[in-house]
């Protein structure tokens, strides 16, 4: 679950951990995902079921980057892929644009 993601973080050097939950009241199952390239503050919640055929369904992904108060929420990997690029985008023009006090010495 979630290859390309965890191929995507990697392509760019952040670190990840998974666990999965398995609700006792809930019929669907829960997969967190922690990532971060200096601590693990972002996170991925996908809750998925199984088909009457076994296969994991996605049910819905909840993406919460660091400091965000509401998840976005998303109903395919590819969708949170493309919104990922796109924050990762806007990060490294911000750190080109903002430099820290240790490149500018």
């Amino acid at each position: 679950m979630l290859s390309r993601t965890k191929e995507f973080l990697r392509q760019h050097n952040y670190r990840y951990e998974k666990s999965y939950i398995r609700p006792l009241m809930a019929p669907e199952s829960v997969y967190v995902f922690k990532f971060g390239q200096d601590s693990l503050n972002n996170r991925v919640i996908i809750r998925y079921g199984h088909t009457w055929t076994g296969r994991q369904r996605i049910n819905e992904i909840d993406l919460r980057l660091h400091k965000q108060k509401h998840p976005r929420v998303f109903q395919n990997e590819a969708d949170m892929l493309d919104y990922l690029e796109t924050r990762l985008a806007q990060r490294e023009q911000q750190n080109d644009d903002h430099p820290s006090g240790a490149e500018k010495a």
